[in-house]
């Protein structure tokens, strides 16, 4: 092993350490102050491992704080880890397949139709939320999932020709799906009503507030599968590099990675949206922060962006509810404010001559 790898595993090995540590302080953070030494034993004790001395708070104060921390912040945080992870790796097989390290999902309309989605099923709810009250809570996100999915599988089959996809005819298809959707939605919101037009504009903006086990029990699966898949594309994301012709002579089905990536990506980063919003800038950023520190090997890069957007998540989130207390900001606006100004910044530093 060279000392580039040495130096990618040592990289990953402290952001996922960072993660672990943003995480443990997120949960002990809000408008009920919990300190560290008391998470840790919510936590423990929730593994099966008792630590000695732990009850020391009255019993009604201690089981307070216990249902905050395991049933309102730990389901979030590790949403806030699971959504990162997802944009952040989206991101990069996005870049990988554009061989643009400024592309991320959104170009290829996911985010964009699951808003066409969302707000859809708020202006139409009235009427639907009445005939399937039971599955009232569930209607937004399925609406806003199968937006993405709908927009994704149209811009990749309007890229076909001869059984082939084309990137830039996908990257074309994408910019005009971004732009039908956003007639869409200036359309509806034209004839919808305040309250309505209140929440699209909340749901549009991204938050974590509000998830449970039971919702993390139904996503996991569509979010860490492609987790776990991604990975293994770090070699042909790799071959990508250098055009799709060469990939193939090296080897590889561009024609099915591409499409197994795109898929991977449409249905994670779909999930994602339909759960949370559009939280932007961390499928951007995150992947392009990443390569200028361990470079464009996908190998490193995709495990390092997954954890390294987990991180960003986090952190956005813990001041999406802390700054404002006890009101709560739209988690999208604390990652533009983090997201914008540093992806300029590194713009302008990894175009500066060197001397």
């Amino acid at each position: 092993m060279n000392s580039r790898h040495r130096r990618s595993l040592l990289t990953i090995g402290l952001i996922l350490l960072a993660l672990i540590a943003a995480s443990l302080f997120s949960v002990g953070r809000g408008p009920v102050r919990i300190d560290l030494k008391e998470t840790l034993t919510v936590l423990l004790s929730k593994a099966g491992i008792e630590v000695p001395g732990d009850h020391y708070r009255a019993p009604k104060e201690s089981h307070t704080r216990r249902i905050i921390i395991w049933e309102v912040r730990m389901p979030r945080v590790i949403l806030a880890i699971l959504v990162g992870a997802v944009l952040s790796v989206g991101g990069a097989a996005m870049q990988g397949i554009f061989r643009n390290p400024l592309a991320d999902p959104s170009l290829i309309g996911i985010s964009a139709g699951g808003a066409v989605g969302a707000i859809l099923m708020i202006v139409l709810g009235d009427f639907l939320f009445a005939t399937f009250h039971r599955v009232e809570p569930l209607l937004v996100p399925l609406a806003a999932f199968t937006g993405s999915i709908a927009t994704t599988y149209l811009v990749y089959r309007l890229s076909c020709y001869d059984r082939r996809s084309q990137v830039v005819t996908m990257l074309l298809a994408g910019i005009a799906m971004n732009a039908i959707a956003a007639a869409i939605i200036g359309g509806i919101v034209t004839f919808s009503r305040n309250d309505q037009l209140r929440s699209f504009v909340f749901w549009s903006l991204g938050t974590i507030s509000g998830s449970t086990w039971n919702m993390l029990a139904i996503a996991s699966p569509f979010l860490l599968i492609p987790l776990a898949i991604f990975p293994f594309y770090g070699k042909v994301l790799n071959a990508f590099a250098l055009g799709e012709a060469e990939a193939e002579y090296l080897g590889f089905n561009a024609q099915r990675a591409q499409a197994t990536l795109i898929t991977l990506t449409a249905a994670s980063v779909g999930v994602s949206v339909a759960l949370c919003g559009m939280i932007g800038f961390v499928g951007l950023v995150v992947p392009h922060l990443v390569r200028l520190i361990i470079g464009p090997d996908n190998r490193y890069l995709i495990p390092a962006s997954g954890l390294m957007g987990g991180l960003l998540v986090v952190v956005a989130d813990l001041g999406a509810r802390t700054v404002a207390a006890p009101s709560e900001l739209p988690i999208g606006i604390i990652t533009a404010v983090l997201g914008a100004p540093f992806f300029l910044i590194l713009l302008r530093l990894s175009h500066r001559p060197a001397t």
